[in-house]
């Protein structure tokens, strides 16, 4: 029964090691050849950590209510830490795949502003565009100068606080 809530334990505290080692796994494998893409997730550290630590703690359970033996408790946490990290998975990848709807670099190509703080030919200066029906100040570059007022349509995004911009002739 030790074993198994040496397992239980060690998986908890790999829990806790996630938090700070985000993605090593994942970066470890990522690219390898053959296995590219072939796991997708299921090699992240919260997902290894289900799974040991439920397979120690069913284990160390059974082992300790009925008389069943490591190989009981084997057969039962198995399953269990599958199952674990089965949900684990599941709810990793609903978490990354956050459809907030928050706006992304893409969203602000096209978007129009106006120029708040002058434009330099060289330099940046500042905008303010409406992304879905919200004004959001940006830094802005221009290949010519643009004076303050003048309006603007979103031509590249250079980072998630800077854009390129075109000054709209009318």
């Amino acid at each position: 029964m030790a074993w198994f809530l040496g397992l239980g334990i060690a998986g908890v505290v790999l829990l806790a090691l996630s938090l700070v080692l985000d993605g090593v796994l994942e970066g470890l494998f990522h690219g390898v050849g053959a296995l590219d893409g072939l796991f997708d997730g299921w090699l992240s550290l919260p997902v290894i950590a289900g799974f040991v630590s439920m397979l120690g703690f069913s284990g160390a359970i059974v082992m300790g209510t009925t008389g069943l033996g490591a190989a009981g408790a084997v057969a039962i946490g198995v399953p269990a830490g599958g199952a674990t990290a089965w949900f684990a998975y599941r709810l990793s990848r609903a978490l990354l795949d956050d459809a907030s709807g928050a706006p992304r670099d893409d969203d602000l190509i096209g978007a129009s502003g106006s120029v708040v703080t002058p434009i330099p030919a060289d330099g940046y200066g500042e905008v303010l565009v409406h992304l879905a029906g919200q004004p959001v100040k940006l830094a802005a570059k221009s290949t010519v100068p643009v004076a303050r007022g003048a309006e603007v349509w979103v031509e590249e995004a250079l980072s998630q606080t800077a854009v390129s911009v075109r000054l709209v002739e009318r």
